[in-house]
């Protein structure tokens, strides 16, 4: 407990010196950290095989590359986004100056993910550092690989006055939320979200989550079987279904549904051959814990394709699951594996309603040639994202805020949407000292003229609009 505390001391020491607000410091630091992704990338790819038989090409668009789009963004952009922003006046202070500055919070406590273990920590740190903070960051300590590599490598190449990195797990975890942050960003389960979301709100620290959950596909009559089995498939087991915003069930009705299974069994096979355990671009699941909770969830409605299992290689084949019911296991939890339940729906107006029986989604998915077809869903339903005829792109565009609705969290980052997350919206007003004759008119003793004086100078009038005497 003393080593955190003395950790967060010590940063909190160099954030209240001033160091990481000038903008070349943040900006050295960002370099630094691209620095470390350049430099290591045969470690990084060895460590990401190691612990979620990831290929590289996976690792490179859905780590590496992620986290380099963030930094060159955010050096393309940062001296604009800490401009202070000048906001309208009344007239009561014509005379002075109002604007917004952008304050970074202090130290920030980063927690991250095991499916994605680089990327979901290392594009946080980029909007912490852009903003100003200094940074603790706690890895996944399921992804034990990138754990190591993190916290033997990241300090060598970041200001280990302002940057820190922690190792440890659930006990770590909790002994390191006893030390008051200013802002926490957490990746991570729902059950472990209240958990870091209590121990915040001792201290009264504000935090986004990002949670997952259940995110629905809706597959509509006449959509192209082939190129809806590709899009589907390739964001399904990317990571062997190991990704928060991976479809965790497809809902269609059965004339789709069967199209749609001989479309997936011919896309599989084109992927990942008639064997998918050897081929070398379809990964594992993390530890022995999870392959028997995904293994279990198998057991709902009937495999049609897929469904093989060996333990010693933490492999589960793609699968996929049709004759669901809403009540089986697989529907109870989000899947977190290579499963996809397919369920049996009338019609876009009975996916809607079955949407939105349930939790808000991190990401929701609409398949159909029908372009208003895809605006009702998006009118009528609620995530934290949208994507229309494909999967996970949206994710992509660093212009799009990405984030939680409800159930699947709260907060938004990429792009400056990180580094508003991680900024305090200091409202300033500049004013003379001189001048006084101009407030004589608030202060004491009042009278209605002074009254109706002050609220012509300070009252927003409402345009275009008129008001019946």
């Amino acid at each position: 407990m003393s080593s955190f505390q003395d950790t967060v001391g010590r940063l909190r020491a160099s954030f209240n010196s001033g160091k990481t607000r000038p903008v070349e410091y943040r900006m050295s630091q960002l370099q630094a950290l691209q620095r470390f992704l350049d430099e290591n990338k045969a470690a990084i790819n060895e460590a990401m095989a190691q612990d979620l038989r990831k290929p590289e090409f996976e690792v490179i668009i859905s780590e590496t590359s992620f986290v380099t789009t963030e930094i060159n963004v955010a050096l393309n952009n940062l001296k604009t986004w800490t401009k202070d922003e000048h906001v309208e006046k009344n007239w009561a202070t014509t005379l002075d100056s109002a604007f917004i500055r952008k304050d970074p919070f202090g130290v920030v406590l980063i927690i991250g993910a095991w499916n994605y273990p680089l990327q979901l920590l290392l594009n946080r740190l980029v909007g912490a550092i852009a903003a100003g903070n200094c940074a603790i960051l706690k890895p996944s300590e399921l992804s034990r690989s990138v754990e190591k590599l993190v916290s033997d490598l990241l300090p060598r190449y970041l200001d280990q006055e302002c940057f820190a990195v922690v190792c440890g797990g659930p006990q770590e975890i909790t002994q390191l939320l006893e030390n008051k942050f200013d802002y926490i960003f957490f990746t991570g389960s729902a059950g472990v979200g209240k958990i870091v979301m209590a121990a915040a709100t001792k201290h009264l620290t504000p935090l986004t989550l990002e949670l997952g959950g259940k995110n629905p596909c809706f597959i509509d009559n006449g959509c192209n079987p082939t190129n809806t089995a590709n899009r589907l498939a390739w964001v399904r087991f990317l990571n062997a279904g190991q990704t928060c915003v991976a479809p965790d069930y497809v809902l269609c009705t059965q004339e789709m549904r069967d199209q749609l299974v001989p479309a997936l069994k011919a896309t599989l096979e084109r992927f990942y051959g008639k064997d998918p355990q050897q081929s070398p671009d379809f990964g594992r699941i993390v530890n022995e814990r999870h392959f028997q909770r995904v293994q279990v969830l198998l057991g709902s409605g009937t495999i049609v394709l897929g469904g093989q299992c060996d333990a010693k290689d933490k492999y589960i084949a793609p699968t996929v699951l049709v004759d669901v019911k809403e009540s089986d296991p697989v529907m109870q939890e989000e899947i977190f594996g290579p499963i996809l339940p397919i369920l049996t729906v009338e019609g876009v107006d009975e996916a809607i309603a079955f949407i939105n029986r349930h939790e808000r989604p991190l990401a929701l998915y609409a398949f159909s040639p029908n372009n208003k077809v895809v605006e009702k869903v998006l009118e009528r339903t609620s995530s934290g994202g949208f994507c229309g005829n494909d999967g996970l792109m949206h994710m992509t565009l660093p212009t799009l805020p990405f984030g939680g609705n409800g159930h699947s969290g709260m907060g938004m980052y990429h792009g400056k949407f990180s580094f508003d997350t991680f900024s305090h919206q200091r409202g300033v007003l500049l004013r003379s000292h001189g001048l006084e004759k101009l407030n004589t008119l608030r202060y004491p003793p009042y009278t209605k003229q002074h009254l109706s004086l002050v609220r012509s100078t300070t009252e927003v009038k409402r345009k275009g609009g008129c008001t019946l005497q």
